[in-house]
């Protein structure tokens, strides 16, 4: 039986273009700029000068602080640039550039981990090290979240849904590498001491399954679970009241609910940590969209300009009049090509112009779709109008915080009312009040 949620919606999942294609490698560039921060919580701070030469997997940023991932070079070479750069949240941020030698020296001291030998402490430290942090979009500190969730997490979820439409990334990492997601599987069971994770996967990547269930381990540490197919199943509150029935408490974290998500490439990466000792240093990105010639999927370095991976699809058969880091459902608009790929890089779309439309003056007709569709059964419509009129009052008795920021409530909309953006204004206006109390 597939597993499901009250709620959502059903896109057109858009995934024919790519869901076929395997995956690319995309060389190295000749330079890559690595963002100080590509994880929530604490940007990190340069621990290399220019003129540093930097070997393959080196550590050259950290941070002390509690909730940070340190960041590794993504080639070897030298630092040529220690300065702000464009990056996709719409700004320059200081990041470390390094001019690639094209020798992939790798740092010395990296090497396989032996996790039976480590302490629950020496493991989390490791992860921590790597600068692992979640792969679906949220880029949450890995080594944050399983320190906060031992002795209480007893469930332990790896999210294969991948519900945004367009992007194939994690669906090709279950069909090329299966054994990685498997294998991480295994190592979280034996980090969080559960008997069983859970390892859910939409129905429109049935392909995956066999691939999957050939690396499943006989003694049930990890299993298979199906989810009916309708978006957003990829969330964590949502795939976790999925496959065991809990509800996060409102303001509250999975830990909470005695659960923890991870996404499937963050549990390929703690596995690939733990065999080959080797940091976060690259990512799997779905290049899509109307306005891209030849879509594919890349394996390239973090740090790679987005540039690159246009060209290696072909460029653009029409000037894109819509560009998104991520999804369209919750991926971040772009207006340059120059920005690097980052942890939380899983797709970088391109959209034609008629595929763009808006209206001038949208009047909300009262038909209720917003709220029918919301998966936090929230009432979208009367958030957006709250926040309109300024009532933050308002806006806390309904309680807006609790908005994931889907989309669905946009999607839905006959009258093209820009709902979640500007229930994304109301949840700073209640962050805002409460700075002031």
């Amino acid at each position: 039986m597939a597993h499901t949620f009250k709620g959502g919606i059903h896109p057109d999942d858009k995934k024919s273009a790519t869901s076929g294609k395997a995956i690319e490698l995309l060389p190295a560039p000749a330079q890559v700029v690595l963002p100080m921060s590509m994880h929530i919580g604490k940007p990190c701070e340069p621990i290399v000068k220019v003129g540093d030469h930097v070997y393959l997997g080196q550590k050259i940023a950290d941070s002390q602080a509690p909730v940070s991932s340190p960041i590794h070079a993504s080639v070897s070479g030298t630092v040529v640039a220690v300065e702000p750069r464009p990056y996709s949240f719409g700004s320059e941020i200081l990041s470390v550039v390094i001019e690639n030698d094209f020798k992939d020296e790798k740092d010395p001291s990296i090497h396989p981990l032996d996790i039976d030998s480590m302490t629950s402490e020496e493991i989390v430290q490791a992860v921590r090290e790597a600068g692992i942090v979640g792969h679906g979009g949220a880029t949450f500190p890995t080594s944050v979240k399983i320190s906060s969730g031992l002795g209480k997490v007893d469930a332990v979820i790896i999210n294969g849904a991948e519900c945004e439409p367009y992007v194939t990334s994690d669906h090709r990492i279950m069909l090329e590498y299966p054994w990685e997601v498997v294998g991480g599987g295994k190592l979280l069971a034996k980090i969080f001491g559960v008997p069983e994770v859970k390892l859910g996967v939409e129905l429109n990547k049935q392909d995956a399954f066999p691939k999957l269930q050939e690396y499943l381990p006989e003694d049930g540490t990890v299993k298979l679970y199906p989810l009916v197919t309708k978006y957003p199943q990829g969330s964590e509150k949502h795939i976790i009241k999925a496959l065991t029935g809990r509800e996060v408490p409102s303001g509250k974290l999975p830990a909470d609910a005695g659960a923890a998500v991870f996404n499937t490439d963050t549990a390929a990466a703690i596995y690939r940590l733990f065999t080959t000792g080797m940091p976060a240093i690259r990512r799997i990105v779905t290049v899509s969209g109307s306005a891209i010639a030849n879509p594919k999927n890349l394996e390239c370095r973090i740090g790679t300009p987005v540039e690159n991976l246009i060209d290696a699809c072909g460029g653009f058969v029409a000037p894109p009049n819509k560009l998104i880091m991520g999804g369209p459902m919750m991926g971040m608009p772009q207006y340059r090509l120059d920005i690097p790929v980052m942890k939380g890089s899983n797709g970088f779309l391109a959209f034609c112009k008629d595929e763009c439309t808006t209206e001038e003056h949208p009047a909300c007709i009262r038909c209720g779709k917003c709220v029918s569709a919301c998966p936090m059964h929230l009432m979208p419509t009367y958030i957006y109008q709250c926040s309109d009129k300024g009532e933050v009052a308002d806006l806390e008795y309904y309680n807006t915080l609790d908005c994931i920021q889907c989309g669905a409530c946009t999607y839905v909309c006959p009258a093209k009312l820009p709902l979640m953006q500007g229930i994304l204004v109301a949840k700073q206006r209640v962050m805002d009040a409460r700075k002031k109390k």
